[in-house]
């Protein structure tokens, strides 16, 4: 029941710092944190513990941080088990130091009833070794037409309400649909599209697109929908999460509607944070995601929003697709790339960039996320939950898509040199994973 990790560097994003310390769990919660190298006796004899009673890991200098909490994963139960399920999420998520998933809606059937939603809950209970809360849909079938039982939902225990990546054309519908999620505190978690310009696209408009001849969307489809999402957020006053901000033409906006005191969070995936829309090539269909691929000045644009703090969180956007859905022509192809197990090694690619520093990646992949869905988790606090994650933030490696644990291995970053590997997950201070 007590644990004490040693020797490990510290990465605690709620202070801001980086530095050597030892953490102390027990009974599931981090009970001490020490800023300094302290001989482990000498840790007990000051807390009155014995030293048979503790369980010892040392870290051996390498990375201890919060662990992850990922917004917006795609779990495909009920419905499309072949692609993903619970027990496949929850293994890729542990060995890539997620130890918390907020799982999408966006199944077969939708989750848009409390039934639904008590499956799935059942089914990650039972099936996973990581935290699963789910959102609900925020209109019946998606369809954008009849908002859902909201209140129901939030007691059978959604943590939020989207309708992912169909956009709420109908606006009446929409605000309607923020004024009730205010009357119960709900969070919208919406997708800032202009549907009719996005319909279709396949690529970002531009010469890139122009010469392969892809169909394509303006960047401007995406600060028309968040123009018109927050209008109505000053019309309802709604708590309200953007999933995804990819392109320097929705910054200015953002920053206006924060400044203004609306509770609107934004968020970005790490695809769009790592990749640019030349890396599609040769019509790479593992590098079809939506919102598409976007210009290297959106992508250092995004990168600088969120070291201000204008991006609060980063997501894996995990979307799974099996081989059939991807090996078409381009256009035709399923847009999605799991990530959960790549998140960590590809956001380490902006820190050995010294593009971020850790602090500020675990502030937008644990402490922020956390925050915004009112967990406790997410910081290296005396009280918080021990979930963590150990990693060698320098290990080198070469990405093999068939070693990833989700069921679908439609990664972009296969064959791929990256630096950086998780060694560690725990869960309430229990192992989850642990690298071989």
């Amino acid at each position: 029941m007590t644990t004490l990790f040693t020797n490990a560097r510290l990465i605690d994003p709620e202070a801001g710092t980086d530095n050597l310390g030892a953490i102390l769990v027990q009974h599931g919660r981090i009970t001490a944190v020490e800023r300094n190298v302290t001989p482990p006796d000498q840790l007990f004899r000051t807390r009155n513990i014995r030293a048979e009673d503790v369980t010892l890991v040392d870290c051996g200098g390498k990375c201890l941080a919060p662990g992850i909490v990922d917004i917006g994963v795609k779990v495909c139960e009920p419905g499309e088990r072949h692609k993903e399920s619970y027990k496949s999420a929850g293994l890729a998520a542990a060995a890539g130091g997620v130890t918390t998933m907020v799982t999408r809606p966006d199944t077969t059937p939708v989750i848009d009833s409390p039934e639904t939603l008590e499956f799935v809950t059942r089914r990650a209970q039972a099936d996973t070794a990581v935290n699963v809360l789910p959102m609900a849909a925020l209109t019946k079938g998606r369809e954008g037409r009849e908002m859902t039982e909201i209140g129901f939902l939030m007691d059978a225990g959604a943590v939020a309400f989207s309708d992912c990546d169909h956009v709420v054309a109908n606006t009446k519908v929409f605000s309607r649909a923020l004024s009730y999620a205010r009357s119960c505190g709900a969070l919208v978690i919406a997708h800032p599209q202009e549907p009719v310009l996005s319909k279709g696209a396949a690529a970002t408009s531009g010469k890139f697109a122009t010469l392969r001849g892809l169909p394509a969307v303006t960047p401007m489809a995406e600060r028309m929908g968040l123009d018109r999402d927050i209008a109505l957020l000053e019309m309802t006053g709604a708590r309200y999460h953007a999933d995804q901000i990819t392109t320097a033409r929705a910054l200015p906006a953002l920053q206006r509607a924060k400044a203004n005191g609306l509770d609107i969070t934004a968020g970005t995936s790490i695809h769009h944070l790592t990749l640019n829309e030349l890396d599609v090539a040769d019509y790479r269909t593992f590098f079809k995601v939506k919102p598409p691929l976007r210009s290297e000045e959106d992508r250092l644009a995004v990168i600088d929003a969120v070291r201000s703090g204008l991006i609060d969180v980063i997501s894996s956007m995990h979307t799974p697709q099996d081989e059939e859905s991807k090996r078409l022509p381009f256009e035709e192809a399923a847009a999605g790339a799991v990530a959960m197990e790549t998140l960590l090694p590809a956001a380490l690619r902006l820190y050995h960039n010294e593009q971020l520093d850790l602090p500020t990646l675990f502030r937008a992949m644990s402490l922020t996320p956390a925050r915004r869905l009112g967990l406790d988790c997410g910081r290296l606090t005396a009280g918080a939950p021990a979930d963590l994650v150990l990693f060698d933030a320098d290990q080198p490696f070469i990405m093999d898509r068939f070693a990833l644990q989700s069921k679908s291995q439609n990664t972009p970053f296969d064959g791929q040199r990256m630096q950086g590997r998780v060694l560690a997950t725990y869960v309430a201070g229990e192992p989850v994973y642990r690298r071989d």
